[in-house]
């Protein structure tokens, strides 16, 4: 799997723009705020219909214009296959494959495997636990369409429920039997989301330990931990001890939606206790796991998306990095950066093919 070509209209800060990429590296090279970051995030966007640093769809297009479109041409088993991802204001955004209209844009997801590599990544270690749950879910998404479709309706009945226990307040009144409904509603999606999540990281854990080794020489050790109510107690046992309290605050505050992702070094936050250094070590080996999961899962190697990296990463972290595209680990590789020569003399030591635009 690689991309082609790609065509920017109106998508961020340009008008009309197309690359016209190599198969294994390319290097987009320039000074902040020349749009680097937004190829890198319209390649993403084709692969997973939305933007990874702005979730507001609207924001995507170029001022003072109305739309924007991407149009990318990939390889895909030796075929061609041309995603097109558009967006008029004050209409829904439209997902393509050769020329098809995708109803939903979850059919969509896992087609083309891509990781990106960002400083934006901090968020998993800083933000709250609906950012690690997200990702956790996006892995698990991209080759399981089964667990994509339970998470979905899980969070529809979570919606339907919330919207009852308001109605309930409002209202001053409760029906205990309609909220039994949702509740069981819930159990089997639940159940079936949590063990397919322990499932997961039963598998990717060990990938990611490895690869936290080899990034950092074995100089730290480091924990990921799923941290789950349904550990203690089974759903409908939290509904009903929770049930005065969902009452009061008019949403439901157990569940798998409140899972979580502890982060830890030497078995302590990394949050808290993580230097810059050991924080960006730890994302590096998480992504890297997931690249090397999604690899195992899909059969090809996904496309890997390196944002601005090298800037805060020591030469024998960027070396670790290189030694891997060498030994053909990865398949088609982007990097962004504001040095030109640093760059090319990165570029130039893996002995593969690649291009550098000078944007």
């Amino acid at each position: 799997m690689f991309l082609k070509r790609i065509t920017l209209l109106n998508y961020k800060n340009f008008s009309e723009v197309q690359f016209d990429f190599e198969t294994k590296i390319n290097c987009l090279v320039g000074k902040n705020g020349i749009g680097k970051t937004n190829v890198l995030d319209a390649i993403y966007h084709l692969a997973y219909g939305k933007s990874y640093f702005n979730p507001q769809a609207v924001q995507n297009i170029k001022h003072d214009e109305e739309f924007f479109v991407i149009d990318g041409e990939f390889e895909k088993d030796t075929r061609s296959e041309q995603i097109v991802c558009s967006l008029k204001k004050g209409q829904k955004k439209v997902l393509k494959r050769n020329g098809k209209i995708y109803e939903k844009f979850s059919d969509h997801v896992g087609f083309v495997p891509l990781v990106i590599i960002s400083p934006a990544d901090r968020d998993l270690i800083v933000e709250g636990s609906e950012t690690r749950r997200k990702f956790m879910d996006s892995v698990i998404s991209q080759s399981d369409k089964v667990y994509l479709t339970q998470l979905i309706n899980y969070q529809k009945i979570i919606v339907q429920r919330n919207a009852l226990l308001k109605y309930f307040a409002l209202n001053h009144l409760f029906e205990k039997d309609t909220l039994q409904v949702y509740n069981e509603q819930l159990e089997s999606l639940a159940v079936a989301i949590f063990e397919k999540r322990q499932q997961f990281l039963s598998e990717f854990i060990p990938i990611f330990n490895d690869h936290h080794k080899i990034i950092t020489d074995s100089a730290e050790e480091v924990q990921l931990i799923y941290e789950s109510q349904l550990f203690e107690k089974d759903i409908l046992t939290l509904f009903d001890e929770n049930l005065s309290k969902d009452r009061a605050l008019q949403y439901t505050s157990v569940g798998i939606h409140k899972d979580d992702l502890s982060f830890e070094i030497n078995h302590h936050s990394i949050k808290k206790f993580g230097s810059q250094g050991q924080q960006k070590s730890f994302l590096i080996a998480l992504k890297l796991a997931q690249f090397e999961f999604l690899k195992k899962q899909s059969g090809q190697k996904p496309i890997l998306l390196f944002d601005d990296i090298f800037d805060k990463l020591d030469e024998t972290r960027v070396s670790k990095i290189v030694e891997m595209v060498n030994n053909d680990e990865f398949g088609q590789l982007f990097i962004s950066d504001t040095h030109s020569e640093r760059t090319e003399s990165i570029v130039k030591s893996t002995h593969q093919e690649y291009k550098i635009f000078n944007l």
